[in-house]
């Protein structure tokens, strides 16, 4: 991440109130860009936008990514070369409860948004933010490249298979000849400060501690594979970048997950984070049924390491750390905005 190259330009975040589109605001901020962002109210109280939003110097414009007119507008005044498109339903069982929101924000969302991008000249690039579980997902233990097949059992998964399909299309019919450079990337499970959603199990278990009461699991046995939320983040910021300065090298799509060993069961996670809260955070296994989730998941980011450079820089240990003791000082007192821009400037220090 070239801080010359950040400074001064025009970006424009979708989902901004969210967890991940928080940090990458911030991140953004922090290197001197122009950030606008576009999103609903933060989905979660409390929430890492609700607490730093005020303080940070980012236009925010709370609006459905489902409304294209309000999207188009916003964008037209904003006038971003680069957008960042991260609004979407992010979680997997509230996708069984509304599938149709679910469908209509991940896939129309984002039909919307290179809609928008169409009718906008000032824009360059465009880095759509999907997921690890955009691919059909056979459960063998292999790593999945991009070049897999898309697929997803679930409303979410499949929701977000449609939203790479999307991308693709409209990439080749719209945007060949001299348009927005168009890249997909898709990161694995993220954990980091600031994160308050349910259904996570890293939030479910601060809580849970913060509570005096164990965290019930549901599938302490599924392998996931695990990283903290600066790491995809570098990695998005890397394609944006080389998308500006060459478009026809880096529109396709992009994995940013951990080494192959930081792919471990949610069991070990949860322990991690427990041991290092401290007393009296513990958890159980929960026994209830649920819906299908997926067992076994596991990331390629072998092309990002060699086109881009890009590579983890903590392994799982490190990024629970950051994670417990964010929050722990967070509990504490400590302002988000300072924690959240401390752990910026110290991640951006590591040696890649």
């Amino acid at each position: 991440m070239q801080r010359q190259f950040w400074a001064g330009r025009r970006v424009f975040v979708t989902g901004h109130t969210g967890f991940k589109g928080a940090w990458l605001a911030l991140w953004l901020q922090s290197l001197g860009a122009r950030v606008a962002g576009y999103a609903l109210k933060p989905p979660s109280t409390p929430s890492l936008w609700a607490l730093v939003g005020e303080k940070a110097p980012i236009a925010s414009t709370i609006a459905d990514i489902r409304d294209l007119g309000a999207l188009s507008a916003v964008l037209d005044t904003a006038k971003p070369e680069i957008v960042f498109h991260l609004a979407a339903q992010s979680l997997v069982r509230p996708s069984y409860e509304n599938p149709i929101d679910t469908y209509a924000t991940n896939v129309m969302g984002t039909v919307n948004l290179l809609e928008a991008v169409r009718r906008a000249p000032s824009v360059r690039a465009v880095v759509n933010v999907t997921s690890d579980k955009c691919y059909r997902n056979l459960e063998t233990g292999q790593t999945y490249r991009e070049d897999d097949a898309m697929g997803g059992r679930d409303p979410y998964s499949s929701s977000k298979g449609c939203a790479e399909l999307v991308t693709a299309a409209y990439r080749a019919s719209f945007f060949g000849d001299g348009g927005a450079a168009i890249a997909s990337v898709r990161a694995g499970n993220v954990i980091g400060g600031g994160d308050w959603a349910r259904d996570r199990i890293v939030p479910d278990t601060v809580r849970a501690a913060a509570a005096g009461k164990p965290v019930k699991v549901r599938n302490p046995h599924a392998v996931r594979p695990w990283q903290h939320v600066l790491e995809p983040l570098a990695g998005y910021l890397q394609v944006a970048q080389r998308l500006c300065e060459k478009p026809g090298e880096y529109a396709e799509g992009w994995n940013f997950g951990p080494d192959e060993a930081d792919a471990v069961p949610v069991e070990e996670v949860v322990s991690a984070v427990t041991r290092l809260w401290g007393p009296p955070a513990g958890w159980t296994s929960d026994a209830d049924q649920h819906p299908h989730e997926a067992g076994l998941l596991r990331l390629d980011s072998g092309k990002a390491r060699t086109r881009l450079g890009w590579r983890p820089r903590l392994r799982l240990q490190a990024a629970i750390e950051w994670t417990v003791d964010w929050y722990k000082k967070q509990a504490q007192g400590a302002d988000a905005m300072r924690l959240t821009l401390e752990q910026i400037e110290r991640y951006s220090t590591l040696a890649t």
